[in-house]
């Protein structure tokens, strides 16, 4: 087998635009645990796109040049929209933290270099969360995350100060 179909066939080494029932349901749950679960105030969005067009950052493979979209994103200062606008169609602020959400056809490798990206551009704190194995890991540092998983009875973000229950995490 040729390295195209195992890509095409096994996983994407990019942004996979199908959703799952999982991948949904966690992205959903930690929206609703970090908006009013957390003991901090925060912002928290989905599918926000980032501008970094400023920035050079093909060494990372994303196959992306001006933005990336992490699944979900918090912020302690909330990004301001300017006077004579209605909206931000990419916000050029990082946020506090950033989490993807590994979806069935994805590559972790993809979103390990995600997470470096976002480390880089300043974001303080970075998820990666796998449904299937119901395991996230928190990154306060490229190639330094903490483990957790439902043996842990929450994940604590130190960088944050933020404690979740795990199970809510993955509750359907």
């Amino acid at each position: 087998m040729t390295d195209s179909y195992e890509l095409e066939n096994n996983a994407i080494d990019g942004e996979d635009e199908m959703g799952s029932l999982n991948h949904s349901t966690v992205q959903s749950n930690l929206c609703g645990l970090l908006k009013f679960k957390c003991d901090k105030k925060l912002a928290v969005m989905s599918e926000l796109s980032l501008d970094i067009s400023q920035y050079d950052l093909s060494e990372y493979r994303l196959g992306t040049k001006d933005e990336i979209k992490p699944d979900v994103c918090a912020y302690q200062n909330v990004p301001v929209v300017p006077d004579k606008e209605d909206d931000l169609i990419k916000v050029s602020q990082m946020p506090d933290l950033a989490i993807e959400v590994l979806s069935p056809r994805q590559a972790v490798s993809y979103l390990v270099r995600k997470i470096n990206v976002y480390l880089e551009l300043g974001v303080r704190s970075c998820w990666l969360v796998i449904p299937a194995n119901k395991y996230i890991a928190v990154y306060s540092q490229p190639n330094q995350y903490k483990s957790f998983d439902l043996n842990s009875t929450e994940v604590i973000d130190e960088v944050m100060a933020i404690h979740l229950p795990i199970a809510n995490v993955f509750a359907i």
